[in-house]
């Protein structure tokens, strides 16, 4: 029976065999890395291609059909069988809202966190469009004029409020449509005029980027001396006493008394104490309202 011989092995062929191994691990490695990053790059084109796609809010302005200089001069809120759902395929998050808010009344939505709440407040600023029903203020149907049009004759004052880098005057006025001596007064009201003025550039104070360098209370009330300014006839408040003191609460709460006690003023709150002063309560639960 012959006998096979079993070839030698060298020392440099060993390690030859070891040296391209580990190169081919390493190559392994590289492209599963380069597979991975090519899956993150495709979701980002995705989000590119679903933001293309989204549809374009309406006109910001209908030059056939725009409000008078004096909308909204009443200030009443007609809600007619408000249907609304995010995507087509979606149940409603709105299911057939009626209610009218009287001009100069106080409104309070109270519910909890998911009731449609904030769905509301954006139909009436037109951030949503309804499937059903419609919104008229003083008799204008407000998805028949341009949403600058709409959105220009509200005051608002949210949850987070919002500074821009700039100074005191830009943030409160940042159109330059009133006198340095309409700002003071303002800021008196809001009682930050003492506080402006002993900052070294007065108006001129420097503001940075999400007004860290104020107070989320002064920011706040920042967003009152906006309002002040803009004397809309209806006011909206987004939570806006969620994340302040008490001290700063105070101040808002005696100011719209006082500064708005003609106009139509809608706040919205997760807390009963926050509407107690309110004329009319909608408690919304289960995308439906009672008053």
């Amino acid at each position: 029976m012959p006998v096979k011989k079993i070839p030698c092995v060298t020392a440099g062929f060993i390690g030859m065999s070891l040296s391209y191994g580990f190169s081919l691990n390493m190559a392994l490695v590289f492209s599963v890395q380069y597979q991975c990053t090519i899956a993150n790059y495709i979701i980002s084109v995705e989000r590119l291609n679903q933001y293309v796609n989204i549809p374009s809010e309406a006109p910001e302005v209908i030059e056939e059909n725009r409000p008078p200089a004096s909308w909204p001069d009443v200030g009443k809120v007609e809600i007619h069988d408000l249907q609304i759902k995010y995507r087509d395929n979606s149940p409603l998050v709105l299911r057939g809202i009626s209610c009218t808010f009287a001009g100069g009344h106080k409104v309070g939505i109270v519910g909890r966190t998911g009731s449609g709440k904030t769905t509301l407040i954006g139909a009436l600023f037109r951030l949503v469009e309804p499937t059903k029903g419609k919104i008229t203020i003083d008799g204008i149907d407000i998805s028949t004029i341009g949403l600058h049009d709409l959105r220009s004759r509200f005051g608002v004052i949210p949850q987070d409020p919002t500074l821009f880098n700039g100074t005191v005057r830009y943030n409160l006025d940042p159109l330059s449509q009133h006198s340095d001596h309409e700002i003071w007064e303002v800021l008196g009201k809001c009682q930050l005029k003492e506080v402006v003025q002993e900052k070294e550039g007065g108006l001129d104070s420097l503001v940075v980027d999400d007004g860290s360098n104020w107070s989320m209370g002064q920011r706040q009330l920042f967003c009152l001396g906006r309002a002040l300014l803009r004397r809309s006839r209806i006011l909206v408040l987004d939570e806006a006493t969620a994340s302040i003191d008490n001290t700063t609460d105070m101040i808002l709460q005696k100011t719209i008394r006082t500064e708005f006690a003609d106009c139509t003023v809608i706040t919205v709150a997760h807390r009963i104490p926050t509407v107690m002063d309110c004329t009319v309560v909608l408690a919304m639960s289960n995308a439906s309202c009672r008053v």
